[in-house]
C-alpha cells in the first residue's frame, strides 16, 4: 500500500513537473517569440498614414527630400540594429530617442516622431528593436536586454547628430518600460529627461496580471518556470526586469503618461512608479484613453505638454 502511495504520489510530482517545464517553454515563446512581431513595414506605415492623416504631408516631405534615413549598430551580442533618423529643419542640439511598443516597430512610432520633428523641430532617433522591423534578434526582450541597445544608440548619437547634442528618450508601452530602465543607467550628461508613456512596473507583474486574464493562472508554478527558462535561453529573468527598481536610480527628470482607462498595462501601474521616483517628475493621468492612445485623442494637448516637460530642461 505505501508503495502504491509512493508511485502515485511520484507519478503525480513527475507530470507536474513535466508540465510545470512544458508550459514555462510555451510562455517563453508564446510571450517573446509571437508570429505578430512588427516585421511587415508597409503595411505599419499603411496603418499611420490612416490612424494619423495629421503625419501624411511629413512623411511625405521626408520621402520626397529624403531625409528619413537608415542607421544600423551591432550589439554587444552581435546583433544586426536598426535605426531610422532625421534632421530638425535647421541644427539644433535637441533630439529625440524615440523607443516602440511590444509587436511594434520604428514605423508604428512616426507620430511620435511628428510631434518631435515636425512640431517641436528635434532630431529624432527611432530604433527598431530586437525582433522588430529591421533589427534581428530571436525574441522581444521586453525593454531589460533593450535598454543596453538604446544605451548603445545614444552612444552614436554624437555621431550623426553633434557633440553639443541634448536628448529626450520618449517610449510608448514595451518602449515606456525600456526608457525606465534605461533611466536607471550611468548615462552620458547629454541625455537629460525621459517621458514614459503606459509602461509596466515590471515584466513579472505585466505578465503575472496576462497569465491570469488569457489564461485564468497564478503565477505559481507557471511563471516561475517561465521566468527561469528566459534566464536560461536570455541570461535574464522576469522579476530583475524591473522598471520601479531602476526609476529608484533615477535622478534625471521623468514625466510619466497613462490613460485612466487603461487595462493593458493597468493604470494603478502608474502610481506606483511616479511615487517610486525621486524627483524631478511631473505625471499626467489622460481622461478616457485606453492603452497607448493618449497621443491620439489628445494630439494637440499631448504635444504641448511633451513640449512643456522637455524644453523646461533641453533648454538649459
Amino acid at each position: 500500500m505505501k508503495k502504491k502511495t509512493a508511485y502515485i504520489i511520484g507519478t503525480a510530482i513527475l507530470m507536474l513537473t513535466i508540465f510545470t517545464i512544458g508550459g514555462g517553454f510555451y510562455m517563453v515563446n508564446y510571450a517573446l517569440s509571437p508570429d505578430n512581431r512588427g516585421k511587415d513595414m508597409q503595411a505599419s506605415m499603411t496603418y499611420m498614414r490612416d490612424t494619423y492623416p495629421q503625419i501624411n504631408e511629413w512623411i511625405d516631405s521626408l520621402r520626397q527630400h529624403q531625409t528619413l534615413k537608415d542607421t544600423f549598430i551591432t550589439s554587444s551580442d552581435g546583433i544586426s540594429l536598426h535605426a531610422f533618423y532625421a534632421y530638425a529643419s535647421r541644427p539644433s542640439a535637441k533630439t529625440a530617442v524615440i523607443i516602440h511598443g511590444y509587436t511594434d516597430n520604428a514605423i508604428r512610432m512616426l507620430h511620435i516622431g511628428y510631434l518631435y520633428n515636425h512640431s517641436l523641430d528635434y532630431n529624432v532617433l527611432l530604433p527598431d528593436l530586437r525582433y522588430s522591423g529591421l533589427s534581428d534578434g530571436k525574441a522581444f526582450q521586453m525593454g531589460w536586454l533593450d535598454r543596453l541597445d538604446i544605451r548603445q544608440w545614444i552612444d552614436t548619437a554624437p555621431a550623426l547628430f553633434g557633440d553639443s547634442l541634448r536628448i529626450v528618450v520618449h517610449g510608448i508601452s514595451m518602449g515606456a518600460a525600456t526608457t525606465m530602465m534605461l533611466s536607471g543607467e550611468n548615462l552620458p550628461d547629454y541625455v537629460q529627461c525621459f517621458i514614459e508613456d503606459c509602461g509596466y512596473t515590471s515584466v513579472w507583474e505585466q505578465f503575472k496580471k496576462e497569465l491570469h486574464e488569457q489564461f485564468g493562472l497564478p503565477a505559481f508554478p507557471l511563471l516561475y518556470a517561465a521566468s527561469g527558462i528566459c534566464d536560461l535561453m536570455y541570461k535574464w529573468n522576469f522579476k530583475e526586469a524591473s522598471s520601479v527598481t531602476q526609476i529608484k536610480k533615477c535622478t534625471k527628470p521623468m514625466f510619466f503618461i497613462h490613460g485612466n482607462q487603461d487595462d493593458f498595462v493597468p493604470t494603478s501601474m502608474v502610481y506606483q512608479l511616479y511615487d517610486s521616483k525621486p524627483q524631478p517628475k511631473d505625471l499626467w493621468i489622460v481622461p478616457e484613453a485606453g492603452h497607448a492612445a493618449s497621443y491620439l485623442l489628445y494630439p494637440s494637448e499631448y504635444t504641448e505638454r511633451v513640449k512643456s516637460f522637455s524644453e523646461r530642461y533641453l533648454s538649459n
